[in-house]
């Protein structure tokens, strides 16, 4: 079958940065977002590589609303596979993925299926299992899913502001309003059948067959995803894998605590960054 709009163009996907480098790194938004979450870091990270945004079918950026359909995307497969056909539409390889909360285990799926796609994964906030279960802590009981859930199917709107106070860090206003935007921003519909995806999902045996280089980044405090989840990807992932904690609350370090994220993303990637702040500069 023919398409009549690519995916990358269906997706919004742009390409940024030094035309001369040989090297990529794409960076994918999770729940609810877009790629703008990516803004403040972008500039930075311009001046090495080629930077790859896209937005997810899912997201109120996307113009195509048909482009998501909720059974295709019951599961992080359908996610991954396009992941994999946005990078050979790009004929790119070996690319360092950034893959913020859900978009971690994508990428580390799309991994297993394409290991000449990636170079190293770059795992934010990522978890491959939200419920607790036995010898396991997710951050969530059951309970706690059913409630969100329900939360989200009687008045998405106000659960969306509710969800956003909690999972960015409340010292940067500006940020939680942001991200109250994107999810008010997704449809109820696609924010319901999405949560339950996300919310349900159990991708612990994708783990141990994961073997690109991976750097797992968490923030000291995020209600989301527990520091514990980051060392029990550590200690299940197949290949080589370090875990970096942020010292900063929320879910979002790229919106509430860049320059210390980039400071972590300059160490993995053997780069230093210039302590000006041209997101500052560019907005001011």
């Amino acid at each position: 079958m023919v398409l009549e709009k690519s995916l990358s163009s269906a997706i919004n996907t742009k390409i940024m940065g030094s035309s001369g480098s040989e090297e990529t790194i794409v960076l994918a938004h999770g729940y609810g977002g877009d790629q703008s979450v990516w803004d403040k870091i972008v500039p930075y990270l311009a001046e090495h590589y080629r930077v790859v945004v896209f937005d997810w079918p899912f997201s109120g950026a996307v113009n195509n609303k048909d482009l998501f359909d909720p059974s295709k995307y019951s599961s992080y497969d359908a996610f991954a596979n396009d992941l994999i056909a946005l990078l050979d539409e790009l004929n790119l390889k070996s690319t360092v993925f950034v893959g913020h909360s859900m978009s971690g285990m994508i990428g580390c799926i799309a991994s297993i299926n394409r290991p000449d796609l990636f170079k190293t994964l770059i795992l934010i906030g990522a978890s491959p299992r939200y419920i607790n279960t036995e010898n396991y802590e997710g951050g969530f009981e059951m309970s706690d899913i059913t409630q969100i859930i329900s939360a989200i199917e009687s008045d998405y709107h106000n659960w969306a502001a509710c969800f956003a106070s909690l999972a960015v860090d409340a010292n940067d206003p500006l940020s939680v309003d942001k991200f109250v935007n994107f999810l008010r921003r997704m449809r109820p519909e696609v924010g319901l059948a999405l949560a339950k995806t996300v919310f349900y999902s159990d991708q612990r045996d994708v783990l141990d067959q994961v073997s690109t280089p991976c750097t797992i980044i968490n923030t000291s405090s995020d209600i989301v995803v527990p520091n514990s989840v980051a060392f029990y990807m550590q200690k299940k992932i197949k290949g080589k894998s370090t875990v970096e904690i942020i010292n900063t609350n929320g879910h979002f370090p790229q919106l509430t605590a860049h320059l210390e994220l980039l400071d972590v993303l300059g160490k993995v990637l053997g780069l230093k960054f210039d302590n000006q702040d041209p997101y500052i500069v560019g907005v001011n």
